[in-house]
């Protein structure tokens, strides 16, 4: 064998981040019936047309007759698509590397600047080719003479066309073998671009979905705080006048995230990305991430820093060795890749168990994990899987009794981790687990016993990791987008509402009285900084006030602080004396998560639970200070999941 054979590596199938498959669904007017891919094969293939393969000279051609999808040789560029009657789906003029491609943005450690890759393959390999299906793929060896300007990755990017089937899939494996440099990734994704004067209408979920503008749109309006957030000044349609368009207002949370994409009314043709299975993508469940947006462009995005920041970029050092592969969801996982990297049906095993709580200050008996979110995912400390980023995680989430099945995990040693909406804190549990082919394992009963020290005696917020149940203003009348005015579930996506808080509180902050003020209407869904002219922006003090009749001046009482997000922020808490010079308590600086600029209720968890000695406290009216020092930005902040203060264990 070969020296490099002999290596360790660090494999990835991508579509995730190392095994992932993603499929690309064209329909029409839903004349062309779908063909469904069972685990038994498929069905009435004759009635279509054979696959075929068409070599050229700088290209090759995948033809199933519902659609043919023309690829760049050897870079890999997806250049055209051809379906019900358009000659080509994507923008032809872009240049050809520029309509479908991969993509990954990199830097050497303490470079200055990031580089951004579009994974040219530089060989082509017919992996099938028969009436049925096709499978190519396009590889890219990594150079290590010439490192210093390549990215120390092996990319195998795979294509696959099947009979009968109006649509496309891909997916693609990313390799790292010991010993190379080391590199920071940031981002990688698969992106598609259409033609603007066919695709108009985008929907990114059921709630979601509206006309959009267009580039040239965006060209013409006017740019707000930061490039993405355009106003639209001049749009020629003349409905969307007025509207702020920011591609982050259409993130998805990764649990949300499996249909999206673009119709064109005329003939009547979606472009739609499917995503199979997040076992691929990095942070788990809840990490937010893009979609679709003007363009129109289209995303499968495996992994990024969006709504995290550092914690969630993948850092190679000392030579580290990986591989892991990126893959249309009711079959998953498919029958038809023929990668050696991809887990068949057979090939992967589940565990199933079922999720109580303990907690006797809400009951005496054990409660049920209600809509639990249970996971498997590497082993780490409880908590860990929202900055995993090289492994994969399967998760699934609990009934109303608390039984959960974690179904088609790939073989491996994992840790089972879990959160309950309704309760503060990381679950983990004691053992690994260890998947293997055909596995089943049943775990039975497990207990969680969330943090807790005493009795609740007042809390704000509900404990979901989100900032959704707070106060969310209506956003400023110039600054609209007009979908989320009529989604008000999600108005939190609108833009500017930083600068709200200063016109709800131009001169003195937020003060919340327990007993008197509601979160929902007296809560600010944000700790913002106040602008008070000119965009300079100060650190603010939010108070909250409450009243004791009974205090132990010997005991230790708890404040329990779950922030759903943070920004460059620093958290100071004083107690009864906002002049103390020393905080009680201080978070230091703390975030990278931006979701306050990029429209997102939540990013990364953070949990903070705060001793205090009864001796701090007084008879009558106390003032917790919740100081926000880091200022000189709108967007440095915290938004707020939970705050509870507990009693010592057997205060009355």
């Amino acid at each position: 064998m070969g020296k490099m054979s002999q290596r360790r590596q660090w494999r990835c199938v991508v579509g995730w981040f190392g095994i992932c498959l993603l499929q690309l669904l064209l329909l029409a007017e839903c004349t062309v019936r779908r063909q469904r891919i069972t685990k038994k094969g498929f069905q009435d293939l004759e009635s279509y047309p054979p696959v075929r393969l068409h070599l050229l000279e700088n290209h090759v051609v995948m033809d199933n007759g519902l659609v043919n999808v023309t690829l760049s040789v050897p870079e890999g560029m997806v250049t055209g698509i051809q379906y019900n009657g358009i000659a080509n789906l994507l923008e032809e003029r872009n240049k050809e590397n520029d309509r479908g491609y991969w993509d990954i943005v990199w830097n050497l450690p303490e470079a200055h600047g990031n580089i951004f890759d579009k994974l040219a393959a530089t060989s082509l390999n017919v992996v099938l080719e028969d009436e049925n299906g096709i499978e190519l793929s396009f590889t890219r060896t990594y150079d290590d003479s010439i490192y210093e300007t390549q990215l120390s990755l092996n990319i195998d990017k795979r294509f696959i066309l099947l009979r009968g089937y109006p649509g496309f899939y891909t997916y693609g494996i990313f390799e790292r073998l010991e010993g190379w440099p080391d590199i920071n990734v940031y981002q990688g994704r698969t992106v598609f671009k259409l033609q603007d004067k066919l695709f108009e209408y985008m929907a990114v979920s059921d709630e979601r979905q509206r006309i959009m503008p267009t580039a040239d749109d965006r060209a013409r309006g006017q740019i707000l705080d930061y490039p993405e957030a355009v106003l639209l000044t001049n749009p020629a349609n003349t409905f969307l006048r007025g509207e702020v368009d920011d591609k982050y207002q259409y993130s998805s949370d990764n649990k949300d995230n499996r249909v999206h994409g673009w119709i064109c009314p005329d003939p009547p043709t979606g472009f739609w990305m499917i995503t199979p299975s997040n076992e691929f993508k990095t942070g788990g469940p809840i990490k937010q991430d893009l979609t679709s947006h003007v363009g129109p462009t289209t995303l499968s995005m495996y992994f990024s820093t969006h709504y995290a920041g550092e914690p969630l970029a993948l850092t190679f050092r000392d030579g580290e060795p990986w591989r892991k592969m990126l893959i249309e969801t009711e079959s998953w996982p498919y029958s038809f890749p023929l990668s050696e990297d991809y887990s068949f049906d057979y090939q992967r095993g589940s565990a199933t168990g079922r999720l109580l709580i303990q907690d006797s200050y809400i009951s005496e008996r054990l409660i049920t994990g209600n809509s639990a979110y249970v996971g498997l995912a590497a082993p780490g400390d409880a908590g860990s899987w929202q900055t995993e980023n090289k492994a994969y995680q399967f998760w699934a989430v609990a009934d109303s009794e608390g039984y959960f099945l974690i179904k088609n995990v790939r073989p491996g040693n994992y840790s089972l981790y879990a959160w309950v909406p309704g309760y503060i804190g990381d679950y983990k549990y004691d053992f690994y687990v260890n998947i293997r082919p055909g596995s089943r394992i049943t775990l039975g009963a497990l207990t969680y016993n969330p943090p807790r020290n005493g009795p609740t005696l007042w809390e704000i917020g509900i404990p979901d990791r989100t900032a959704i149940e707070f106060f969310v203003p209506e956003p400023s009348p110039r600054l609209m987008n007009q979908l989320y005015s009529v989604n008000q579930a999600e108005k939190f996506r609108q833009y500017g509402l930083w600068d709200r808080y200063s016109e709800l509180y131009p001169s003195e902050d937020l003060v919340f009285t327990v007993g008197v003020n509601n979160y929902q209407t007296d809560w600010f869904f944000a700790h913002v900084n106040r602008n008070v002219g000119n965009k300079t922006y100060v650190p603010t003090t939010w108070q909250i006030a409450f009243d004791l009749d009974n205090i132990d001046f010997f005991g230790t009482y708890m404040l329990q602080i779950a922030m759903a997000s943070a920004n460059e922020a620093e958290l100071q808490v004083r107690i009864n004396n906002p002049d103390e010079e020393a905080p009680y308590f201080t978070t230091g600086t703390i975030g990278k998560d931006n979701a306050i600029a990029r429209h997102g209720i939540h990013g990364l968890y953070r949990l903070y639970s705060l001793e205090i000695p009864g001796s701090q406290l007084l008879f009558g009216r106390n003032i917790i200070y919740l100081t926000q020092s880091r200022g000189s930005s709108p967007w440095r902040g915290i938004m707020y999941d939970y705050l509870r203060l507990e009693g010592p264990p057997e205060y009355t």
